[in-house]
């Protein structure tokens, strides 16, 4: 481990980098996950060093992933009495995002003529990152390409999602927290909690249900996609 040290600082320091120039700029395109990546992926070609040997040195940012999902909870609790309120809408619209997340990727990728591996890699892309790698697997697909799946889906949503919310004129603050959650999970409820603590309740809510949903009907779901299509 000690030749890899360098690893975890150099990701910090990177992503801090990237969040102060995102803040300056304040534009949708400079992400701060996205500049990273940027920097990263060309900096490990470059200086020829495998991604297996980089990830070792920063894999605890990795087990992280997990217990910042759970940490979620907390503006759900604070947004308690909304979700009372609204809670037949919400399930219901995470219902139908789920279904339509899973099915229009699985039939999209089976009509270009991808193979059933691949359909079932692509399927839960909308869910957060451990949740759909263990679908994917439980499926026959691919675990590690649905991460990257996950992320592609992640990032557009961040960078384009509000701005189309925008141009459709969406302005409650439920709904749009419900639809970046519904389609971009982590990254996009990041976003949303950026921008406005009530769109992040609801987004990470929308996180929650939606990987709820995807984890239980996607063994249902995909082997009747793969009969009709």
């Amino acid at each position: 481990m000690s030749d890899i040290w360098w690893s975890l600082p150099l990701t910090i320091a990177v992503f801090l980098c990237a969040r102060r120039l995102a803040a300056r700029l304040k534009m949708p395109l400079f992400n701060p996950l996205l500049i990273a990546v940027a920097v990263i992926i060309p900096l490990l070609i470059l200086t020829h060093i495998p991604y297996t040997r980089y990830f070792q040195g920063s894999a605890i940012l990795n087990h992280l992933l997990q217990p910042s999902v759970v940490a979620l909870a907390l503006p759900l609790y604070e947004q308690i009495h909304e979700i009372r309120a609204r809670w037949k809408s919400i399930i219901c619209v995470c219902f139908i995002g789920s279904m339509t997340a899973m099915v229009s990727g699985t039939a999209i990728a089976l009509w270009m003529g991808a193979s059933k591996e691949i359909a079932a890699t692509i399927l839960p892309k909308s869910v957060t990152t451990p949740i759909a790698m263990a679908v994917s697997g439980n499926l026959g697909g691919i675990p590690a390409i649905s991460a990257i799946c996950v992320l592609l889906a992640g990032v557009l949503g961040a960078l384009l999602g509000h701005s189309i919310l925008n141009i459709l004129r969406i302005k409650s603050k439920a709904a749009r927290g419900l639809a970046i959650g519904n389609a971009s999970h982590a990254l996009g409820t990041a976003r949303c909690m950026e921008i406005d603590f009530q769109e992040g309740a609801f987004s990470s809510l929308a996180l929650v249900f939606c990987g709820i949903i995807t984890s239980l009907l996607a063994p249902f779901i995909f082997p009747l996609l793969m009969r009709v299509l």
